[in-house]
């Protein structure tokens, strides 16, 4: 039970009628510190709420130490602390968790714990459900029904990170997190941005932005504000194919936005001798695993920032595509790491529970009860 302090002080700026409505995980450090400025707060009293509630994972705001009586009142009355809740936990023989969240209007989205060396990504959603209609991605085909808000965001995480210290309380580390679930990213990038700067604020979560990935099929609107906005984090393409016919096929919106406009801006982002592009190819049988496929790709992208991430293609209920043989996969990757752009190959994991890359999906799903 979510816990709350009602003790109100008597005065002009706390004259006015409770809202609860309004997420304290919703605002950056920055954008806080402006709200108690604007209550006649001292702005400072962030760092001590940043601190109770994202280091020390707590949601009570009234038992913190050293928090002025006025800053206490102003946050107990004006702000909730809801996240959104896990109404089922599927775990897979290989580590992998997979969890149901309910938001605050009923709608689901799924995200995914991922174990390596004792420690864990994070797959984290940023849509209920996607527009951008990739035909290898079960979400995909479960259209949109809106964006996730900041605060919906923040609290997968918080929430997962919670289980995890209960659960496996010897291996609970979240080191990596990857917005490579449900949605496309910067078709919500005003919410996603909000959430990366809370998620590195040195003064809650401190995640370091080099272990954040940010994966887009090439949503050319977002990528221009990318450079201008967005914290210092790292980017992915769902590439899949250099041939416009074979990713329109795979990735519609290439039509609109075909890689002659993505490459550049995509290649001008990182900054720093350690800082890529993930280019992710999900290799499907018959259709972009050939060795002229291979070739092509390593051609284009010889002498860039490149990369590359390969990933059997993963199946789900319906879908026309076919993971191709071992030998195909193991030729595809030769020719590229020929080429000396560094590869890897992706593991499989949560297939058991359709966790797997690309197969997440709540269209089917019905809350219980």
């Amino acid at each position: 039970m979510l816990s709350r302090c009602w003790t109100l002080f008597v005065g002009p700026h706390f004259s006015k009628k409770i809202n609860l409505e309004t997420s304290f995980y919703k605002y950056s450090f920055k954008k806080l510190q402006n709200l108690l400025a604007d209550q006649d707060i001292n702005p400072d009293q962030a760092r001590l709420l940043y601190n109770w509630h994202y280091k020390k994972n707590q949601t009570d705001p009234c038992s913190l130490f050293g928090l002025s009586d006025k800053a206490k009142n102003y946050i107990s009355s004006g702000f909730h602390f809801k996240r959104p809740e896990i109404i089922e936990i599927k775990e897979s023989d290989d580590g992998t968790v997979k969890f149901l969240f309910s938001l605050k209007d009923q709608k689901t989205v799924e995200t995914v714990l991922i174990p390596f060396n004792k420690k864990y990504t994070v797959c984290l959603s940023s849509q209920v459900g996607c527009a951008m209609k990739c035909a290898f991605c079960f979400t995909g085909t479960q259209g949109l029904s809106r964006h996730l808000e900041t605060d919906e965001i923040v609290g997968q995480f918080l929430e997962v990170q919670t289980w995890l210290t209960k659960n496996r309380p010897l291996d609970d580390i979240i080191l990596n997190i990857v917005f490579m679930g449900q949605g496309e990213p910067l078709h919500n990038f005003d919410s996603v941005k909000e959430a990366l700067e809370i998620f590195i604020s040195q003064y809650g979560l401190s995640l370091a932005d080099h272990k954040i990935t940010v994966s887009t099929s090439g949503y050319l609107p977002g990528l221009k504000r990318w450079k201008a906005e967005m914290p210092s984090v790292n980017i992915a393409l769902s590439l899949h194919s250099v041939f416009d016919e074979k990713r329109s096929r795979l990735i519609p919106i290439n039509t609109k936005y075909p890689l002659s406009e993505i490459i550049p801006i995509i290649e001008s982002i990182p900054e720093g001798k350690k800082r890529f592009v993930t280019y992710e190819y999900l290799l499907i049988e018959g259709f972009n695993d050939s060795e002229e496929d291979a070739l092509a790709t390593a051609q284009m992208l010889t002498n860039t920032k490149a990369f590359v991430n390969l990933i059997p293609f993963n199946p789900f209920p319906g879908s026309e595509f076919k993971r191709p043989t071992k030998e195909k996969i193991e030729a595809f990757y030769r020719i590229i790491q020929s080429h000396r752009i560094p590869v890897t190959l992706r593991t499989t994991k949560g297939d058991q529970i359709l966790a797997a890359c690309g197969q997440l999906n709540t269209n089917h799903l019905k809350l219980k009860g």
